[in-house]
């Protein structure tokens, strides 16, 4: 898929790093989001044509992150802070290299099970390699995202995903044929625009449609978006992919690593939903 030269691709993302930077291109791009999100919400309050926003990805209100549901926290002897304060790593639950094996597993199925050009298509990106690494970001963080639930074993597991991401970036840019001194630009540029893109996405996740879409808009469309469809589609993606692999059992993720994506588009997303039968009261005589 990214056999063209790249060259210049790299050569773009670099320089596009500075000149975001300049104070008049810095208020092009809050006017075209401020008027990319106006619109999103009038098509969806006036339009007739564009569905309303499914109930199970609006919200109004901040999550705080001691309410959502996480790990129960592991006791953790003295000597595992210990060494764990010296930067190892404790004794864990499962075994290491099980745990390493199932992130490169989880990894792969980032990059594997991701048909990317339906996001190519469908949210007008170019087909290179920074907009491949712009939509494999996005899965990744949403597996950090669920691994970061499981304790521990779930944050090794996290660290070995991004390790795997890195080596896979650096091999795809060696084998287009990036020389040394763009490939390691471009790799710095991209760290960076992968830790920025975690922070926007967390935020996002936490907040309402609006954050969210913010976050989408700058971190995978590179502010390059006005149409609301798009942003409607993506910030629909992620909430049903996000209350997909929620339900996983974590320690089937752990020792397997075994992640299966929904598509991008489905004619009926809100399938995942689970109908709660409601116990009809028995009225007392």
């Amino acid at each position: 898929m990214y056999r063209r030269p790249l060259q210049s691709a790299v050569r773009r993302l670099v320089s596009g790093a500075a000149t975001r930077a300049a104070p008049l291109q810095v208020l092009h791009e809050k006017s075209s989001l401020s008027r990319a999100l106006v619109t999103c919400q009038r098509a969806r309050v006036f339009s007739p044509f564009v569905p309303q926003c499914r109930s199970y990805h609006i919200s109004t209100q901040l999550c705080n992150v001691k309410d959502s549901p996480r790990h129960s926290d592991e006791e953790v002897g003295t000597f595992t802070k210990f060494i764990e304060a010296m930067g190892f790593t404790g004794p864990l639950k499962y075994n290491k290299w099980k745990i390493k094996i199932a992130a490169l597993r989880m990894y792969t199925c980032c990059v594997e099970r991701i048909n990317y050009d339906d996001f190519f298509e469908k949210c007008n990106l170019p087909d290179t390699l920074n907009s491949w690494f712009l939509v494999a970001q996005l899965h990744v963080w949403m597996c950090l995202v669920r691994m970061r639930q499981e304790g521990r074993e779930g944050k090794y597991m996290c660290h070995y995903i991004v390790h795997s991401m890195w080596e896979d970036v650096e091999q795809r840019s060696k084998i287009m044929g990036i020389d040394a001194t763009h490939r390691k630009e471009g790799l710095k540029v991209m760290t960076e625009t992968f830790y920025a893109a975690i922070f926007g996405y967390d935020e996002g996740i936490l907040s309402d449609d609006c954050v969210l879409a913010s976050a989408l808009w700058k971190n995978l469309f590179g502010c390059q978006c006005e149409e609301p469809q798009q942003l409607e589609l993506m910030v629909e993606y992620v909430r049903k992919q996000m209350q997909f692999i929620d339900a996983l059992d974590g320690q089937d993720l752990l020792l397997t690593g075994e992640v299966k994506w929904r598509p991008l588009l489905e004619d009926n997303a809100q399938s995942i939903l689970k109908m709660t039968a409601q116990t009809p009261k028995l009225s007392s005589e």
